[in-house]
């Protein structure tokens, strides 16, 4: 239980919710036509990698 709250705890960071936040807003754009869906996809993607990337930084780093 106590590793559960450890990991809910990390989700609740700030580049956490941005991602979330980020891929949301453009993936309803998408489905509602406001944006072509290969300008969504490459955003999101930009987004996902940057925060993977910096996620995977910070571990090798010792964060």
């Amino acid at each position: 239980m106590g590793d559960f709250l450890k990991n809910l705890a990390a989700l609740i960071k700030v580049k956490t919710i941005v991602t979330l936040v980020v891929v949301a807003v453009f993936a309803i754009l998408a489905l509602r036509g406001g944006l072509q869906p290969d300008t969504v996809m490459t955003i999101v993607t930009m987004v996902v990698a940057f925060y993977f990337g910096t996620q995977t930084e910070g571990k090798n780093n010792g964060k």
